[in-house]
């Protein structure tokens, strides 16, 4: 098999396997934070073993980066916990669908680093983004779960965005599992103190659950997806990655048997369409 075949199935393998992620916040009968906490408490541990077996750098090159690192940890804890939140509150599909804002959303906060403005195209993006977000919402009503849902699912689209920006301009000099070591770690110890169920009185089954989403489906898929790149181009990684609301959606009818609404669909068809012609755009700028 050629090397580039053999990264594409890791790319896919890493996007199923993110998709997959939501269906915990169903699964697992704990709370967003507390699902947070030792989801990445696991995975921190599987990537630090990860990193000290394949003896490679843990260690950052500078003190300053120590900083940075905790700020993407906070960032991206935050994230997590309106991920899960939204998943939990709105269900998978919709709570994804949400969350797959954040495309568009960084080409809009980008420019408050570089000190520029966005495109027409990006503001036309925005708005059939906007449009998709509408129809996904089932009543005006902010105290409906679905509603409510949708509001956490943009909350931590929000988050991963100015994660993925601070890492990309600040950060990028570090590969993947040792910038998933970092963030995990900091998440975890960052919402501890308000876990609600302590690690002993956990269910057997949850813990199972835990460490499955730990490994399998969070240190797993940053590695695969790492690897990934030595042989693809960011922008075959980029439109790839489009395809995890689908993924997450199939996986959320076949194994928690949700069945999203007609409007869904085709709210979540205008999200996705614009997160892949944003993603596909900015790919196409960078070559340039």
């Amino acid at each position: 098999m050629k090397p580039e075949q053999q990264s594409l199935i890791y790319l896919h393998i890493a996007v199923l396997l993110f998709g997959g992620t939501a269906l915990f916040a169903k699964l697992i009968g704990l709370n967003a934070i507390d699902i947070t906490v030792y989801r990445t408490a696991i995975a921190g541990m599987a990537l630090l073993a990860m990193l000290y077996f394949q003896k490679k750098q843990i260690k950052l090159h500078k003190t300053k980066d120590y900083f940075i690192a905790l700020l993407l940890g906070v960032a991206v804890g935050t994230h997590w916990v309106t991920y899960f939140a939204g998943m939990q509150m709105a269900g998978v599909t919709v709570g994804m669908l949400a969350f797959f804002s954040y495309p568009v959303m960084t080409v809009f906060l980008e420019p408050l680093f570089n000190k520029s403005r966005p495109q027409s195209k990006d503001i036309i993006s925005a708005a059939v983004v906007i449009v998709g977000i509408y129809l996904l919402v089932p009543t005006a009503d902010i105290g409906d779960d679905v509603t409510l849902g949708i509001i956490m699912g943009i909350i931590s689209a929000l988050f991963f965005s100015l994660r993925n920006i601070t890492h990309k301009r600040y950060f990028s000099q570090y590969g993947g599992p040792q910038t998933m070591f970092y963030q995990t770690l900091v998440a975890s110890l960052m919402l501890c103190v308000f876990i609600e169920v302590p690690i002993y009185e956990v269910g057997n089954h949850d813990l199972i659950l835990i460490a499955v989403a730990g490994i399998i489906f969070t240190a797993t898929p940053h590695s695969l997806f790492a690897a990934s790149l030595a042989h693809l181009s960011a922008a075959t990684a980029g439109l790839i990655s489009c395809l995890q609301p689908l993924y997450g959606t199939l996986l959320a009818v076949i194994i928690v048997h949700e069945r999203p609404s007609v409007m869904t669909l085709i709210g979540g068809a205008l999200i996705v369409s614009a997160a892949c012609f944003e993603t596909w755009s900015i790919t196409k700028k960078a070559k340039k």
